[in-house]
């Protein structure tokens, strides 16, 4: 019996999945460095040591480092159980369910280290803390992307849902953007005397918030009525070797790679880029965010059409290229004949179009990628492509927030900021080396 068609209620509950895990993954990716290492004008205090390890290294590169190399590990083994799995629930959701929870209270505890102010023990705690979440957070995401070639049949339902899915990850991003205007919120309502205190509740609240988006899909979604994939019997080892003998997977993953960590960059430096280089409040930080990503709405019917037009790979190619640019805009902000708002607008609105290209085609294409894969050796090893994507995914986040965080010892604060501007510049290479392999990307146009 085929699997039924997903109506248009399962695949917004299937959105809602990605709302959750995007404001978690995004509080990490935006808070972390500005909490722990703020700027000399955020008031707030440091929570690490800023040393070096071995003259290179800062703590905080370290320690976003080892919870991403823990969470690396982790993900092709999430990946083989959940294509493996006999549940009668079905491969994906199981997991999905069990994994909220961690997710919640490691994310929450990050932001609450044991001691207030600079310390060794907050290093470790955040260690551990991060391993937790990431561990969390990836039980959910490797099945849940999963499913996607599983619900989604032909190409342009791919797209469609993929395009929802950016849509949740883009709500996510506005929400955890949104951090310091709650806080601000609070401490306006209750009277909260300090201001770290005032990002905790934030912090915990929008956790909470973003467990139950998390929960939508697991509990409204039928797997067994709405998809039909069967188990792989591949050992671990053997399905990743069949995902890396995909050629077309290889360019795939190598241009994803240096796009995230390019985005993570931007995301972590963007209180930064506000507060030192424009001189302006950091709970502007939010409403550029926000403006970026819904403006960004406005181009998804455009990308939608002209997938089907002209394919994906030319979009794609076009969005490292005008990201490349936008980068090298960055390493000037502050210093270009504008005010300072003017300056910034431009520059977020500028990236709307490739931010929302290049959120909703990629799935769309791995999707393609693994369902074809399946098609050609016999074994639904969807996961195991999805694991291995975000295995990449993670180390760009990682290794951008650590370059993001290793740069800012040449500079961080006003009239101290070259160390943020550097951040412009490795982003521009990055965005480059994206656009250059994924130039080898072959594109069945059967596929669009």
């Amino acid at each position: 019996m085929p699997a039924a068609q997903l109506p248009l209620s399962k695949q917004l509950a299937y959105a809602c999945g990605m709302i959750g895990w995007s404001i978690m993954t995004n509080l990490i990716i935006v808070m972390l460095p500005y909490f722990y290492l703020p700027p000399s004008n955020a008031g707030l205090i440091p929570l690490v040591p800023q040393l070096l390890v071995f003259g290179v290294f800062n703590i905080m590169s370290l320690i976003a480092a080892s919870g991403r190399f823990v969470d690396a590990l982790f993900d092709p083994f999430i990946a083989s159980l959940s294509d493996k799995s006999n549940n009668k629930q079905g491969r994906r959701i199981p997991f999905m369910k069990w994994a909220v929870v961690p997710a919640i209270l490691f994310c929450s505890l990050t932001f609450y280290p044991p001691v207030k102010g600079e310390s060794i023990t907050n290093a470790i705690w955040l260690t551990f803390t991060l391993i937790g979440f990431f561990m969390g957070a990836t039980t959910y995401i490797i099945p849940y992307n999963a499913l996607l070639p599983e619900l989604a049949r032909t190409g342009a339902e791919k797209v469609r849902l993929s395009s929802l899915q950016q849509f949740g990850f883009v709500i996510g991003i506005i929400i955890s953007a949104l951090v310091n205007n709650f806080a601000d919120l609070l401490q306006h309502i209750f009277h909260t005397p300090n201001r770290d205190t005032a990002v905790q509740y934030t912090v915990l609240g929008l956790c909470v918030f973003a467990g139950l988006a998390m929960l939508v899909p697991v509990l409204a979604i039928d797997e067994k009525k709405y998809s039909r994939s069967l188990p792989s019997h591949l050992p671990l080892l053997s399905a990743i070797r069949l995902t890396f003998s995909n050629s077309n997977f290889k360019y795939y993953l190598i241009s994803d790679f240096s796009y995230y960590m390019a985005l993570s960059i931007i995301s972590s430096g963007l209180l930064f880029f506000v507060k030192v280089l424009l001189r302006l409040p950091e709970s502007m930080g939010g409403l550029l965010m926000a403006v970026m990503v819904l403006f960004s709405l406005v181009f998804y019917p455009l990308i939608n059409y002209l997938s089907k037009k002209i394919g994906k790979k030319p979009i794609m190619l076009f969005s490292f290229g005008w990201l490349s640019l936008i980068f090298v805009a960055i390493f000037f902000l502050g210093k270009l004949p504008l005010s300072p708002k003017a300056q910034v607008y431009i520059l977020v609105l500028s990236t709307s179009f490739p931010l929302a290209s290049l959120g909703i085609l990629p799935n769309a294409i791995l999707a393609e990628i693994a369902e074809n894969d399946a098609k050609k050796t016999g074994e639904n090893s969807e996961g195991m492509f999805f694991a291995v994507k975000y295995l990449f995914v993670k180390l760009g986040q990682t290794l951008g927030i650590a370059l993001f965080a290793f740069l800012t010892v040449y500079g961080k604060d006003p009239g101290h900021d070259y160390g943020l501007r550097l951040n412009g510049i490795c982003g521009c290479v990055l965005c480059i080396l994206a656009l250059v392999f994924f130039s080898r990307f072959r594109e069945r146009r059967g596929d669009i």
